[in-house]
Parts: structure tokens; sequence; C-alpha cells
């Protein structure tokens, strides 16, 4: 069991020193350069008179991230990850709900923070480079926050989760037994941004092992031909990804076991594993061990498993999502909060050790969505699910109009917010397109447009994401627009949004 997450971590640096930690295209820094860059953060962070409040963290897929992670946390406060190819408008409003103590640009901020002080990059390169003798006496420990990670919200708003050191640590602690059976110092794939929480399954159990990070920056992942070029050269045996990044890879024959002979477990979360994927997977490397996991966010990644094997696969055409986690209790229940049998459908409740104390600045949504139950924090997932006669649980989808897409969570009404305030748009609604297997494979907007010069739909829905990029996450913008002269409305004068969803999903 872990007791102190940071003194596990900064303990590599005495033991193993010279060891590999972060590995990005073959630049490679060690566990002794982690405990100096970030022992170096955290000195500097102790002489600047800031309050007591979080720090917000700009940048990408480097190792300068994660040790300005740990050298906030040694500090004594949390950090909130924002990656650097989110929309200003999104730090901008990151910034004014989280009111932080700072902002660390590992690179340089796209735009202002308004009186925020900012450590710069070319300031956080010359502290990194002044080596300091540092006791992380004060760090963060215990319910203290770790990180904050900003998921969608649905008013606009992003909503900003509180993972504390103990909710950290009772994941860690879960994803290090014999569940998963991790290897000893595993190789793993870092792949997912440090503002999206599964980035959470790769780099902290890794680094809690004394492992290595082979990261893979966006750029190589949005490039087909720089990604199938670089899976082969990586020695991983850990794979931590959503399906849909499994579903691109796939698409290269060669992604297989003779060409990748190290990797021995994948690790699926974020969205539905669906039984193609894992097939198709598994007859890729027969050998390895896939698991499923599910969670929100405000859970800390995960908190059920199931390993995807050749039995499974036979058994379940829709992939169940596990077992809840041994210090962990989930229940199914119906409107009234009160359990269902075994197999009914009902809303999924979680609750134990990893339950998030709420979002921040947010008391109304933090009360809506978190109570008490049997002692334990306990939040109410908003997720549809079964559990069978053994404890194995079943996703069926969202109580509300939340979708997963490509892995991201999002809230259609924060796309719809975004939609109507674009300036070629009258109306509009933003809508899921399932597959077969259940998975949402698109976002469609249905969209009344204003009088225009435009000479094509074509030339309209360009015009439409273009703006919409400077506005709103790249995921979160629809793929479709279907343009039309009205909206159908319910009897009380809504968008029905549910006849939009028939129409796009027929039976």
């Amino acid at each position: 069991m872990t007791k102190n997450l940071i003194a596990t971590i900064d303990d590599y640096a005495r033991t193993q020193p010279d060891k590999v930690v972060y590995d990005v295209q073959g630049t490679k820094h060690t566990y002794a350069e982690l405990k100096a860059y970030s022992d170096a953060l955290a000195a500097h962070i102790d002489t600047l008179d800031l309050p007591d409040a979080p720090i917000i963290v700009f940048g990408g897929q480097t190792f300068e991230m994660i040790a300005t992670f740990l050298g906030v946390v040694k500090s004594g406060r949390a950090y909130i990850p924002i990656d650097t190819h989110s929309p200003n408008e999104r730090l901008t409003m990151i910034n004014e709900i989280a009111e932080p103590a700072a902002a660390i640009a590992v690179v340089d901020l796209p735009t202002g923070v308004g009186s925020t002080p900012v450590i710069t990059s070319d300031q956080l390169a010359a502290i990194f480079a002044t080596p300091v003798d540092y006791t992380a006496d004060h760090a963060v420990s215990g319910d203290d926050d770790y990180y904050i990670i900003f998921t969608s919200g649905t008013t606009g708003k992003p909503k900003g989760v509180q993972i504390s050191h103990d909710n950290l640590v009772s994941y860690v602690d879960w994803m290090l037994s014999d569940d998963f059976g991790l290897p000893a110092q595993p190789n793993s794939l870092s792949q997912p941004p440090y503002s999206f929480d599964l980035s959470v399954m790769d780099v902290y159990p890794t680094l809690a092992l004394g492992g290595t990070l082979y990261a893979l920056p966006k750029a190589v992942t949005d490039d087909f031909k720089q990604l199938f070029a670089a899976l082969p050269t990586l020695p991983i045996n850990v794979w931590v990804s959503t399906p849909s990044f499994m579903d691109i890879c796939l698409l290269e024959p060669k992604f297989n076991a003779e060409n990748l002979p190290s990797l021995t477990h994948f690790l699926f979360c974020g969205e539905e594993l669906t039984h193609k994927t894992a097939a198709t997977l598994k007859k890729r490397f027969p050998a390895a061990r896939i698991f499923n996991t599910y969670g929100p966010t405000e859970t800390c990644v995960a908190v059920t498993q199931v390993e995807i094997t050749d039995d499974a696969l036979a058994k379940y055409d829709r992939l169940p999502i596990g077992y809840v986690k041994a210090d962990t209790q989930m229940l199914v229940v119906d409107e009234n909060g009160e359990p269902v049998a075994n197999g009914t459908e009902g809303e999924l409740i979680i609750a134990g050790p990893s339950v998030s104390k709420g979002y921040l600045n947010n008391p109304e949504k933090t009360a809506n969505a978190f109570f008490e139950l049997d002692g334990q924090r306990a939040y109410h997932s908003g997720d549809i699910g079964t559990m069978d006669d053994d404890g194995l649980f079943r996703y069926r989808g969202r109580v509300d109009f939340q979708i997963k897409m490509h892995g991201y969570r999002i809230e259609l009404e924060e796309v719809n917010h975004f939609l109507a305030q674009q300036q070629h748009i009258e109306q509009a609604v933003a809508v899921p397109k399932y597959d077969k297997e259940h998975k949402v494979t698109q976002m469609i907007a249905y969209v009344v447009p204003k009088e225009n010069d435009f000479e094509s739909a074509f030339a309209l829905t360009t015009a439409i994401k273009k703006d919409l990029q400077g506005m709103m996450m790249e995921y979160m913008i629809p793929q479709r627009f279907v343009y039309q002269t009205s909206l159908p409305l319910t009897p009380n004068g809504k968008i029905d949004v549910k006849s939009i969803i028939k129409e796009v999903n027929p039976e």
C-alpha cells in the first residue's frame, strides 16, 4: 500500500538515479533529473508570496510537464493541467473559475490570464537548471487536492474535478494489484494529453513502479505515417489509450505481436470498448492481456476492470465494464435512489476512497452530483448500467445527453452553447450518431442558419467550423452539419432533441 506517492516517486532518485523515467522520441530523462527539476521548482514556488490555491500548468507531452506537476504538489498545491491544443477561451474560462495562485507556462501561453502571476517558459528553464537542496516537508498529502482536471460543463463552462492525494493513491494501489498484474518496472505508452484523466492511468502507476514513460506527442499521433513508423520503435510492454486510438493503430497491418513483441498489457478506458476492436486486437496480440475499465473523472480514472479473454469474446456481444475495485462500492439504483434487482437497468452510483470531494469553486453542481453513502463519498455517475449476480457490471448508456466520443466526455449542451454563439447560426442542436456496436462515431449538428451569401452548404460549414475552432476544443466540434429551415419542438416549446436523435439513428 502506498502511503505517500510523492515520496515513493522521489525515492527512485536514490535507488535508481540513472534509470530513464521519460523518453520522448529518443530524448531521455532520468529519475535523478525528475527529482532535481521538481525540487528546484518547489523551492522557487516557496519563495513566492502566493495564496493557497491551485496552479495552472500549460504545456504538451514533455518531461518538463511531468517535472512541473511534481514540483507543484511538492510545494503543497494542486496542479491544473491544460493542453497546448486547448482554445484560448478555455484557458481563460479555467483561469476565471479556478482563481489559481499562478500559471506555469511550460510552453508560452497563447493568451493573457489577467492578474494571475505567470512563470514563463524561459524562467522555468532557468529554475530547472539551478540545483537546490530541498526537503518536501509540506507536500500535498491526505485529502489535499493533488490535481484538478476540467471536464465539459452544461452551460459552456467546464467543471474542475478535484482529485486528492488519497483519491489518487486508492487508484494507483488498485492498478498495482493482482487485478492487472503489471510488469515490475513497466515501459508504458504515454499518449493521452495530460489534461485528459486517462493520462493518469499511464503516468502514476508507471512512476510508482519506477518504470519508464514513452511519450507520443500529438504531432506524431495526428500523422498516421509518423505514428506507424514510431510504434515499432517503442519497447513498451504496457499500452494505455482509448479504444478509438486503438482503432487507428489497427489500420496498420504491421501493428501486431511480431513487430511489437514486448507488449503484454493493453488497458482501455474513456469510452466503450467494442467487441470488434477487442477481437481484432486479440488476434494481433494473442498472448497479451486486454483489460476493459470504466470510471468517471470524478472517481479518479476508473473503478472497474475485466480482462477480455477469448472466452469473454465468445460469451459477450457487448463487452462488460467489469468488477468494481476492492475498496469501492458500486450500486445500480432507480430514479428514487433505491437499489434495483440484479440485471435491471438503473443509474450507476459509485462510493469509496477514490471519489472526488467535488467541483472546484462550484458548490451547486457539487451538491447535485456528490453525496454521502455509508460514511463514504459517493457520486451520481449519470451512466446507465446493470449488475449481474456475480457482481459483473455492464454499461448501457447515459441518463442525460452526455456522450463519449474518441475517449473524450462531451456535454451536448456545452456544444449547443457554442453553436448558438456562432455568427452564422440562428438555432442549432448537436446529436450523436451511433454505430451498431453502440459507439458514438460522429456528432451531427442540426442547424437553422442565418441569412447568408455563401455559395454552398460546404462553404457555410467551412466558415462555421473555422469560427468554432477559436471557441471550443477541437474534439467538441461536430463532424457534420445538417441545415434545416426549422427544428422540431416539444409541446413545451423546447427543441425536440430526442426526435432528432431518432432521425439520425433509425432503428
